[in-house]
């Protein structure tokens, strides 16, 4: 029968035999660990009787236990600790070489040598690795009975058996004591367990034969006052047990009260239980419900971010269209082709455009000649729109604010540029920033010199991962055109034309509208 089985008999009905077959199956096992601690037979049989009387005393709530090994060992280690502190001696073992086998020679020197030992290793193992020893080398069982017992399977628990006995290995090696794996193994199951003395056995099961049937009704407590008796107070434990009898009835009438009001709270319990549940069940239905409004409505900001954009290149292309049905019109009234006539118109204003650095050459910047052909294009319509249709490029102030537009488109295409110099110098140097702007001409594909580079400066050194996301990186001089002009400033992903650098230099910036940079 397993260990649960035993003990649930003893607890249910004071079974005698099955408290004595756990006696006998359990004694060499606890003597033996209780010896190697104390050092000394006698106190090692006190010390098998006390924990033996706390199994007695402690059965009801050990029932779900699969195997008492793991508990009957704590139990002998605490109980070992305790006498060992009360009655003041220190541990020792004895020498038994000269009686052992002369064939085993080795093996007892290795045993000799870790004995004193092996408790320590034990305490280390995890609580199911060292209950797989003992059911393999203490119990000598097999390993489908230790895989049962564990609830693993048969090869899960030879791997388990073997990854224990390597962590007691490294441990006796730390300690000087040189064995192998094998070897450990063999030496355990060898002298691991010692037979305890034969009188132990018959007088543990005595005292529970005694005082069974009265400490089965009075409680637990009985027993192990009857157990922990030293040997000449155990011949009086017949009268202690018969004045123990009527209080023995008394708890056991208070706990079959307990036992009926345990079992109506669970009657209550139930309805609240199902409750909870439901509950449950509906907030997790819910939290799936906000989660799907949550991306519905993230769906609907980004659709709505989408139509903005949208709406903005609708009214683009209704002024497009609205300005080429002006010129159309215009070339109809000269007798021109429409078409012609505007795309003649644009190309005009292009060439009025390209004419500006001439005119204005202290208001040259070297990124203008980043700009192609489209981006003039592009342009000669933007600025001169923002101005007016009839807008004098002669005029100085007129000129000034138009020249001030292509400059920035300028220096937007170098902002992105710079960008990418920027990322490939940090990628080549372990995410460092440069210290000097010039240190990033070799990352730029084309088109830009020493002259563009030194329009800038760096405000932030050291690594790239610790500047903040709106910190400022690099930014340009000075404008060359104040009264219209704005500065370019650049960070990690982002670039803005803006002379405002005290939004970006505190510890929580907040920066005005940014344009992310191209990837």
């Amino acid at each position: 029968m397993q260990d649960r089985e035993l003990l649930r008999d003893y607890v249910t009905s004071g079974s005698e035999a099955a408290f004595a077959d756990l006696v006998d199956r359990y004694v060499d096992f606890v003597y033996s660990t209780a010896r190697r601690q104390v050092g000394n037979a006698q106190l090692a049989e006190e010390v098998a009787q006390v924990v033996f009387s706390l199994l007695a005393r402690k059965a009801v709530g050990l029932v779900d236990l699969p195997s008492l090994a793991g508990w009957l060992y704590r139990a002998t280690c605490f109980t070992a600790a305790k006498t060992l502190r009360t009655e003041r001696r220190r541990r020792h073992h004895e020498q038994e070489a000269a009686t052992m086998n002369q064939d085993n020679a080795t093996d007892d020197e290795i045993w000799e040598r870790l004995s004193p030992m092996l408790d320590d290793a034990l305490k280390q193992l995890e609580e199911q690795d060292r209950l797989a020893v003992f059911l393999r080398f203490f119990q000598k069982k097999p390993m489908r009975e230790v895989g049962e017992t564990l609830g693993v399977s048969e090869a899960a628990a030879k791997m388990r058996v073997s990854r224990a006995v390597e962590r007691l290995r490294e441990f006796f090696s730390k300690r000087g004591v040189a064995v192998g794996a094998s070897g450990l193994a063999t030496v355990l199951s060898a002298n691991a367990v010692q037979s305890a003395p034969i009188a132990l056995s018959a007088t543990i099961s005595a005292s529970a034969a005694i005082g069974s049937a009265a400490l089965h009704q009075a409680g637990t407590v009985g027993l192990t006052k009857a157990l922990a008796m030293t040997t000449i107070q155990k011949t009086l434990i017949a009268a202690t047990v018969v004045a123990a009898v009527g209080t023995g009835v008394h708890q056991a009438r208070r706990v079959s009260q307990l036992t009926g009001e345990i079992q109506s709270l669970k009657q209550r319990q139930a309805p609240l239980i199902d409750q909870s549940q439901q509950l449950r069940r509906q907030r997790d239905d819910t939290t799936r419900q906000l989660a799907t409004m949550q991306q519905a409505n993230e769906q609907l900001r980004r659709d709505t971010a989408e139509l903005g954009k949208l709406r903005g290149e609708a009214a683009r292309f209704r002024a497009d269209a609205q300005e080429l049905a002006q010129l159309k019109a215009a070339g109809l009234q000269k007798g021109i082709d429409p078409s012609e006539f505007a795309l003649t118109s644009w190309l005009d204003r292009a060439k009025q455009l390209k004419r500006l650095p001439e005119k204005m050459p202290d208001k040259m910047i070297p990124e203008l000649q980043l700009l192609s052909e489209d981006d003039w294009l592009q342009m000669c319509k933007v600025p001169l729109r923002h101005l007016g249709k009839d807008v004098n490029l002669d005029d100085n102030s007129s000129a000034r604010l138009v020249f001030s537009h292509v400059r920035m488109k300028a220096k937007e295409k170098f902002a992105n540029m710079l960008s990418k110099a920027l990322r490939g110098y940090s990628d080549a140097n372990s995410g460092q920033l440069p210290a000097d702007m010039l240190q990033l001409l070799p990352y730029f594909e084309s088109g830009v010199d020493e002259t563009t580079l030194r329009r800038y400066e760096i405000l932030r050194t050291g690594k790239m991962e610790d500047v903040p996301n709106e910190g400022v990186i690099m930014a340009e001089k000075t404008p060359v055109d104040s009264q219209y002009d704005t500065r370019l400033l650049l960070g990690k992903n982002w670039s803005r034309i803006d002379n405002n650098l005290e939004a970006y230099s505190g510890e929580n910036p907040t920066p005005r509208e940014s344009k992310p940079l191209e990837k």
